[in-house]
């Protein structure tokens, strides 16, 4: 029988089905490093008229800046701080790898972010978070990946391309209206001759999406592509963890 729990952490995601004591700590893992990309993410969107004023050139959105917002808005959805986990810890390492994959974008992308006299830099929420996962995944290549894939009609970007497991998932099991919205899924399978341990967490179109990816569709963006139509509250992407054991 399907239910759903929350995590003792906290983290605000549904969990469908009864789980052991290593898949409870491995979902608590990866809902940590989904919620932390989520908020940081959420830091540039709230900064986007910022980013892309060509008036103002030092934004004052450095990675110290960055990282501080995420982890209160983290803290705020989850009532765990992130700097309190164990940094020994399979948990803490990977959080940690993950804020300096954070940082290190930042970092990297100072200078077309305060550039003078340019409107839209082209540095968005979606780019940003594209970035650190292929940062995170690299530098943690034998323990765990982080990556933001959808529905293959709403991909933009070939990386973003869900593996055969995730867009079978997505299609047979998170887009039917049998699945409770907002429930994650997760599940123990064999990558590569290696146990892994994957959750996907999806994601549904908000306002603020939707000025990008609703309607009308096939109007094109401010980022030169066309809108895909979305309308509130419809699928629009997933969050892919993969923890190998």
């Amino acid at each position: 029988m399907r239910r759903s729990i929350m995590l003792i952490v906290g983290l605000a995601f549904g969990v469908t089905s009864p789980l052991s004591a290593s898949e409870t700590e491995n979902l608590e893992i990866a809902l940590s490093l989904a919620k932390m990309l989520q908020s940081a993410r959420t830091v540039v969107a709230r900064n986007q008229s910022l980013i892309n004023d060509p008036n103002v050139g030092d934004k004052g959105l450095s990675s110290d800046v960055v990282v501080a917002r995420a982890i209160e808005i983290y803290r705020e959805a989850t009532g765990t701080d992130p700097r309190n986990i164990d940094p020994a810890s399979r948990h803490g390492r990977l959080l940690e790898a993950q804020t300096d994959a954070i940082a290190e974008v930042i970092d990297e992308n100072q200078e077309t972010k305060n550039m003078p006299g340019v409107g839209f830099k082209g540095f968005v929420p979606a780019v940003f978070a594209r970035l650190v996962n292929e940062r995170f995944s690299k530098s943690m290549r034998n323990e765990s990946s982080v990556k933001v894939t959808a529905p293959v009609s709403l991909v933009r970007n070939r990386k973003a391309l869900p593996d055969e497991w995730e867009s079978a998932s997505i299609e047979n099991r998170l887009m039917t209206p049998e699945w409770p919205k907002g429930e994650v899924l997760w599940e123990n399978s064999n990558q590569s001759d290696r146990q892994v341990f994957r959750v996907l967490v999806p994601e549904y179109y908000g306002e603020g999406r939707l000025t990008c990816h609703g309607e009308p569709k096939g109007e094109i963006d401010l980022t030169g592509y066309p809108k895909e139509g979305g309308k509130l509250g419809e699928l629009g992407g997933v969050i892919s963890i993969t923890l190998f054991e």
